[in-house]
């Protein structure tokens, strides 16, 4: 096929191909050829290349570039997406850009069978939100995440792939042999990788269907042997399981100080909590550790081992987490 390309020196190559670039007319779906002392640089549209160079387009037949297809290169400007399995995720409140970027992303080489729009913020007791399906069908989707993989429908649960590097860092202090205590569970993303570990885990939450999902993804990572999961609120069950925890995991940032004296209860003679917070930027950690401390009382010496910033929650608040040792006195 007949492109049009400048040709110029093969010294002055960059250069031009510089030039070309930042004007918007080199073109990225053919490869750059060079014979001899000369480049032949594909471009877009002749008429919009920089005066300088428009005599020296010539014809020439390149070769097509072998590379993925972006949503970018698609649309001429970077979308906001976030992947989750075989999921696109945007938010974008303007309906016509982003039915745009759903046939873009559909278009493109990235791997995905649905794209869907955040339709709500997250809402309720379950801390679930609507969602638009833009393309594809449906909201279940398997995730993948260190080697664990996750059924989930994010209409249904709460989760956040972004925090997969967080978890991994709690995940790896695990011992084989621990009782733990996954007291906000959802579908599993602490509980199975920690069971795979070795750990004994109890995993509440209040959302029944994440319950179901924690369940099957048990089976699905074969720690099923490994995991009670339990539907309902992890207060329910303080009694049964009081004085048996070696560690806490409490990732319910907006209200984890609620149930601290369930948390309190249910550690055992020494327990290694993880309490996640939202705090202002001002005293991020303070408000915790002093929650913490009067949870525990004269029952248990507290130690706090890690002051953590998982991430930027919103203008001038934090998400972060506390990782503190309780013994009992």
């Amino acid at each position: 096929m007949s492109v049009p390309c400048v040709a110029v020196d093969r010294e002055r190559g960059e250069a031009v191909r510089t030039r070309l670039a930042d004007a918007g007319v080199l073109d990225g779906d053919h490869e750059i050829d060079v014979v001899d002392d000369t480049i032949y640089l594909p471009v877009t549209e002749p008429s919009a290349v920089p005066a300088a160079f428009r005599d020296r387009v010539v014809e020439r037949d390149p070769d097509e570039r072998d590379r993925p297809r972006t949503p970018a290169e698609i649309l001429g400007d970077e979308p906001s997406l976030e992947r989750l399995g075989e999921l696109v995720i945007i938010d974008e409140d303007d309906e016509d850009r982003a039915r745009e970027i759903a046939d873009a992303v559909m278009a493109s080489d990235v791997p995905c069978e649905t794209v869907i729009n955040r339709a709500s913020p997250i809402e309720g007791e379950l801390r679930v939100r609507r969602w638009e399906v833009l393309a594809g069908d449906g909201t279940e989707t398997v995730h993948r995440e260190y080697g664990h993989e996750f059924l989930l429908d994010v209409a249904e649960v709460y989760f956040s792939p972004r925090l997969a590097t967080e978890r991994r860092r709690i995940v790896e202090t695990v011992e084989p042999g621990e009782t733990v205590i996954d007291m906000f569970a959802g579908v599993g993303p602490y509980a199975i990788p920690m069971a795979a570990r070795g750990a004994d885990v109890v995993a509440c939450d209040l959302n029944e269907r994440a319950i179901e999902y924690l369940r099957e993804n048990a089976e699905r990572n074969g720690v099923a042997d490994r995991i009670t999961a339990i539907a309902g609120d992890v207060r329910a069950v303080a009694d049964e399981y009081a004085d048996t925890a070696d560690r806490l995991v409490m990732n319910l940032p907006h209200s984890a100080d609620e149930f601290l004296d369930t948390a309190v209860r249910l550690a055992g003679e020494e327990c290694l909590v993880h309490y996640y917070d939202i705090q202002h930027e001002d005293d991020p950690f303070g408000p915790g550790i002093e929650a913490i401390r009067e949870a525990a009382g004269e029952a248990y010496d507290v130690d706090v081992e890690t002051e953590h910033v998982v991430r930027s929650y919103a203008p001038h608040e934090y998400n972060v987490r506390l990782d503190v040792r309780l013994t009992r006195r």
